[in-house]
């Protein structure tokens, strides 16, 4: 049998995983509008997952529509992704890619994330106790048989795989990935991406900047070519990342860079759209996001209502992002922020849209 990676188009564009973006509902909206080859959820820590917290179980909610879908996680104790690789396979998800691309300073001075960078060997150690967790699964081990999950957790995970599909429930290659940056506070390519490519993982995601950057300055995209060249022969595929504004830039940069595919991160807030091939010249209407607006915080409150933690007011960041660009958007963003649940957006929504007309003759 193959791993899903060998089914996707080539080049492939997808959706960038996103720490407090990328939850359930977000890649519900980005595949049913964008239809995006690949989703990946936001990242978990592994020793938060193992260490019986009910909240990770949250971020890796998804549905059926969303596959391929990728769970990504963090962290720094190799024993802790073992166990939790086996969790990711009972809750059904199709790969696991490891984060080590995150500049947060709780994150990467943790020595997780893009800290990794540092610690090629723990990197690899990383890696091997991921690939240790899959074969604990398709050997037949279960939630209940991990020594640091607590009961809660898996019983939950346990009730979830009961649910999933049968074709999902059984053994099945479940590639890992990697997903990090160009170096630490400068480019590290020729060091840091043969390290990788030694651990053969099916791909690695390369955001074009470097962990001190963070999200400054302009992505280096001839850095990523230079790690397509190194990974040539390998059998790794090559992911770029940073700055890629549509579906066009990014087949741009396939062409121009050579890389397998390209994911799309910040140019989705608030657009979808951004992974539909489009003829030369479209605009997508503004007015086109209110409808997906209002969906959106319907499926927000319906998802993650019930769960502890839980706020509207995380919904209004994505409000913001759907109302750019429309006439009277100062204000009607004013409003949107003040809101507390779906209805009160239904509301504000449906007022505006019938004074279309009237914004228009402005």
């Amino acid at each position: 049998m193959t791993d899903f990676w060998t089914t996707l188009p080539h080049p492939l564009i997808g959706l960038a995983p996103m720490d407090g973006v990328t939850d359930h509902p977000y890649r519900h909206i980005q595949k049913r509008y964008g239809k995006p080859d690949l989703l990946c959820t936001e990242f978990v820590r592994v020793e938060r997952l193992m260490g019986g917290e009910i909240r990770p179980l949250r971020e890796l909610l998804y549905d059926e529509s969303q596959r391929p879908l990728v769970a990504q996680v963090y962290g720094t104790q190799p024993e802790a992704f073992r166990q939790a690789a086996l969790l990711l396979c009972r809750l059904g998800f199709d790969g696991i890619d490891i984060n080590m691309g995150c500049p947060t300073k709780s994150v990467a001075d943790n020595g997780a994330g893009a800290g990794l960078i540092c610690a090629p060997e723990r990197a690899t150690a990383i890696i091997a106790a991921t690939r240790a967790g899959l074969r604990d699964w398709q050997n037949g081990a279960t939630a209940w048989d991990l020594p640091d999950s607590s009961p809660v957790i898996a019983r939950l995970v346990e009730e979830r795989h009961a649910q999933l599909p049968l074709e999902v429930q059984q053994p099945r290659p479940i590639p890992v990935s990697v997903k990090t940056r160009i170096g630490y506070d400068r480019s590290q390519i020729d060091q840091w991406i043969p390290h990788l490519l030694a651990c053969a993982p099916a791909a690695i995601a390369i955001h074009g900047r470097t962990l001190t950057q963070g999200y400054t300055g302009q992505a280096d995209w001839d850095a990523i070519g230079q790690a397509v060249e190194l990974a040539q022969g390998s059998g790794t595929l090559i992911l770029g990342n940073g700055d890629v504004a549509n579906r066009a830039d990014g087949l741009r940069r396939v062409t121009e860079f050579g890389v397998d595919g390209v994911l799309i991160g910040r140019a989705s807030y608030g657009n979808p759209f951004v992974f539909c091939p489009q003829v030369d010249g479209e605009v997508t209407e503004r007015y086109t996001f209110l409808p997906i607006a209002r969906q959106h915080a319907r499926l927000f409150e319906e998802s993650l209502a019930g769960w502890s933690g839980y706020s509207f007011r995380f919904m209004h960041k994505h409000l913001g992002w759907y109302v750019r660009g429309v006439p009277g958007a100062r204000g009607l963003r004013g409003e949107l922020l003040c809101t507390s649940d779906a209805g009160q957006v239904d509301e504000i929504l449906q007022r505006y849209l019938a004074c279309r007309t009237r914004w228009e003759s402005k």
